[in-house]
């Protein structure tokens, strides 16, 4: 499928180890999808566990040839912008209307719905090329008991029900899970589009307004150092991609929320 200046290449599998994997042999453009993966892994080597067809598992290959580090740095943001335009778009259709499906983006590779994450994002260099992994839950409606507080997905989203909401009962039919890829995808190139000509800065006011952690009081376990977790206000997403933590910068990390600012 073609889209902006992006012609994608869907490549599927019914079971594989992990998309990510797979697309390490992948050109640009390339896009890897998998009803199953057998070893699908997150952020910081998180396990991503997902019921076979019931959820979207897929890797972009995105070019990033004689790019500056630091431009190629936020890839992980303008992939979660371009989820985040998506999913509000999906969850704003005229049969299944969301009126309160606030999508927002958590720094530095998550998508959130009510505060409720519905995907991640793991993105890894290969020499001049950007594996875009996304992890999406669509129709899945129950999750492990660790995580079924702070987990929803686009079924459960559409119609206001919680994690573990019985099957039975959901009022709205499934989604496919195809079309929301399609979705992803063509949001996915058009952001790309604009990143690659105008720099993050321009994609940034936009992303600043989606901002889940500014004006929490957060912990940060950084990962690019060996300092004890860094904790304040979250000033926000910065224009370089870094994220305001109490005033000082940082580059790689997790996010951990204690608390709204007091104001």
């Amino acid at each position: 499928m073609a889209e902006g200046d992006i012609a994608w290449r869907v490549r599927h599998r019914a079971v594989t180890e992990s998309t990510n994997k797979d697309a390490v042999v992948g050109e640009p453009g390339d896009v890897f999808t998998a009803e199953m993966q057998t070893a699908g892994r997150g952020r910081l080597d998180h396990r991503w566990l997902s019921p076979p067809g019931e959820n979207l598992t897929m890797s972009a290959v995105i070019g990033v040839d004689e790019m500056p580090p630091e431009n190629v740095a936020t890839v992980p943001l303008v992939v979660g912008f371009a989820v985040v335009l998506a999913v509000t778009a999906i969850l704003q259709q005229s049969d299944r209307p969301c009126t309160d499906c606030d999508v927002q983006l958590k720094w530095p590779n998550d998508v959130l719905i009510r505060g409720r994450k519905v995907c991640g994002i793991l993105c890894e260099r290969v020499g001049d090329r950007v594996i875009a992994g996304v992890g999406l839950n669509v129709n899945q409606t129950v999750f492990a008991p660790e995580i079924a507080t702070r987990a929803t997905s686009l079924l459960l989203s559409s119609q206001n029900a919680a994690a573990t909401f019985p099957a039975t009962e959901l009022k709205l039919p499934k989604f496919c899970v195809d079309d929301v890829r399609d979705a992803v995808l063509e949001r996915l190139a058009a952001v790309l589009t604009q990143w690659r000509k105008n720099g993050f800065n321009a994609l940034w006011p936009a992303i600043a307004k989606r901002d889940f952690l500014k004006g929490k009081v957060i912990s940060v376990f950084r990962t690019d150092d060996d300092a004890v977790p860094l904790e304040g206000v979250c000033g926000g997403i910065r224009l370089d991609g870094s994220l305001d933590v109490g005033g000082d910068a940082v580059f790689a990390g997790e996010a951990h929320v204690f608390c709204h600012a007091q104001t």
